[in-house]
Formats: C-alpha cells, structure tokens, sequence
C-alpha cells in the first residue's frame, strides 16, 4: 500500500475501506476509487421504496404500498437505463440492484400479501409466502450468471418487479373496493402468490424490449399512443396497472403455447435453423 493511500485511510472519519473495481472504459480495463453516484442512487430509492411497502403492508396501509412498490419498479427500470446510457456501468451497481430488487420485489410483496390475506391461513399463508419468496431469489440468482448469455430480447422466467407487481396490485385494488378478505379469497391469494413465484423460475420467455433505444428517434405515432396510454392509465391506476400486468404475466405461457402448435412450432424451428447457418458463414475459416 502506498504512502498516499495510508494518509487517505487515516483522513477518514469512519474507518471504512474505499471501494475500488476494474471497470470497462472506452473497450480499456481502468481501476476506479468510489461508486457511481446516479445509477446507484435510483437504485437505493428503489430499495427505499421496498423497504417503505413493507412498513404500510404491515401496518394495513395497502394503498401506500402498492404505490412503493410501483415506484420502486419504475426506479429500477430506470437505475440500468441511467447506467448504460451514461456508461457508468459497475459490478458494485450490479449486485447492488440485485440486492435492492430481493428486497422490493422478493421480501416485500409476499409481506404485503401475508399481512392482507394469509393471517387466517395459518402455515399455508407463510408457506405461500415462503415460495414466493424463495423463487424471487432463486430467479435473480439465475439472472445474475446468465448475465450477457441470453436473448436480449426475452427474458427467461418472469421478471421479479413484473411478479412483484402482480401479487401486490391484487390487494392494491381489492384494498381500494373494500374487499373483505373470505377463506376463499385467502386460499385463492395463496395460489397466485405460489403460481407467480414459479412462473419466475420457470422457463416461459417474456418479452424485455429492450431492443426499445430511448436515445434515437420514433415514429410520431408512438409518442402519440404514448401518451394516450399515459392518460388512461392515469384515469383509474389501479384497475389499468393490474391489467396490463396480468396481461404481460399471462403473454409467456401464452407464448409458450402458441409454439407448441404444429404450424407456428415447424415454422420457428426454420427460423432458428436460417439463424444457425448465418451465424456459421460469418465466422472466419481456420487455415490447415
């Protein structure tokens, strides 16, 4: 250790390390001291609003937790744009993210659900939050080392905030209408928690759209419907979100079996095969 850095170790007022990694700059390796502050700041906003839903689930407040939960979802979206947008790109920010995401849409959903519904279930109420739970973690795991090895295009298993906001928006609304909480709605609730937790570790693909690009341009029309859909979801938030959420919930297996069809089923696996035999010509050829 150098000279400089003992006098910087021995000026701080907390005897706290300074983080350093190795991250990627202009395509060269460079050593980097600290963390990047705006990326990584949404991303604590995020866990804040997680940790937030908790407190208002536990507490009874089901409105103000479905709202922390959609801003901790938006925070999230919003924390990997701001990072590869400005290409402050980190493995700090990385686990950081994955870390903050078990906590808003792992911990925090089958803690509101408990708190709205399981009570009277018993050990069926925790074991259903258990599951859930448990397949949060088990699919941002999977994430993680398949990181960069998968079809940008989809996702592999449904998304964390995606099931988060399923299984938090149901009592979001039925908090709104006053729906008494019955033996059947309980046992109900139960299963859609333990079926959306498997759906996140099942092998369904969903769609990521993240061939969208924010940076270029779009044809005038899709600003429009943009903003069309902005004003009706605004009209009525809560009926709009649930809806568009179980609809993109319900568009993997959906996906899955309209592939299993003989037609559609024939037709992808020549659309593979013509990828397979591109991707062949392009490499280069050995010389013997």
């Amino acid at each position: 250790m150098s000279t400089e850095d003992q006098e910087l170790k021995s000026d701080n007022v907390l005897p706290i390390d300074e983080h350093e990694e190795i991250v990627s700059e202009g395509g060269k390796k460079v050593r980097i001291r600290g963390i990047y502050l705006l990326p990584n700041l949404l991303t604590l906003g995020a866990l804040f609003s997680g940790f937030y839903a908790i407190i208002a689930g536990m507490s009874g407040d089901f409105n103000k937790a479905g709202w922390a939960i959609l801003i901790a979802g938006v925070l999230d979206l919003l924390d990997g744009r701001i990072a590869r947008l400005t290409n402050t790109q980190s493995a700090f920010g990385a686990q950081f993210d994955s870390l903050s995401d078990m906590v808003s849409f792992g911990v925090a959903p089958s803690l509101i659900m408990f708190s709205w519904a399981f009570g009277p279930l018993g050990n069926v109420g925790w074991a259903a939050s258990f599951i859930y739970m448990s397949c949060a973690a088990l699919r941002l795991a999977r994430f993680n080392v398949q990181l960069g090895t998968t079809d940008k295009r989809f996702f592999l298993g449904l998304q964390s905030p995606m099931a988060a906001g399923l299984v938090t928006f149901v009592p979001w609304v039925c908090y709104k209408y006053g729906v008494e909480v019955t033996p059947l709605i309980a046992y109900l609730a139960a299963m859609l928690t333990v079926f959306t937790g498997l759906l996140m570790i099942s092998n369904y693909k969903y769609f990521s759209f993240k061939e969208l690009h924010f940076a270029g341009t779009v044809p005038y029309m899709v600003f429009v419907f943009a903003l069309i859909l902005l004003v009706v979801v605004a009209q009525n938030p809560h009926e709009m979100l649930l809806g568009m959420n179980t609809i993109y919930v319900a568009s993997g297996p959906c996906m899955w079996l309209l592939r299993k069809r003989p037609g559609v089923k024939s037709l992808y696996a020549e659309e593979n095969q013509a990828k397979s035999s591109k991707r062949k010509k392009q490499q280069p050829v050995k010389n013997e």
